[in-house]
């Protein structure tokens, strides 16, 4: 069975929470993958399928993204890399949204 985990965030919603160390890692994760993959100046939603085991994600694919996918594909598998998922195990949906800067 796979569940669907809410993590709908962009660099700019994270930098928001950024009073905590984690949530300023995640923004620089963010900007990081969209610098590195894709087009700032644009938007977009990825959905992932990943697993879920001892707080990481492994073994993701992209399940949707944007035609052409600009990048955007490659940027939400490397946000993946740093997104927490706590207690959370087995297979799960996660969508990704990408807010233009």
């Amino acid at each position: 069975m796979t569940r669907t985990i809410n993590i709908l965030a962009s660099a700019a919603t994270v930098l928001v929470m950024s009073s905590s160390a984690f949530a300023g890692g995640l923004a620089e994760q963010f900007v990081s993958c969209v610098t590195k993959f894709a087009d700032p100046k644009i938007g977009a939603s990825v959905m992932l399928e990943c697993n879920a085991a001892d707080g990481k994600l492994t073994g993701c694919k992209v399940l949707e993204a944007p035609t052409p996918a600009n990048g955007f594909d490659k940027a939400a598998m490397c946000v993946a890399e740093a997104l927490p998922v706590g207690s959370k195990t087995g297979s799960i949906k996660v969508p990704l949204k990408f807010n233009p800067s």
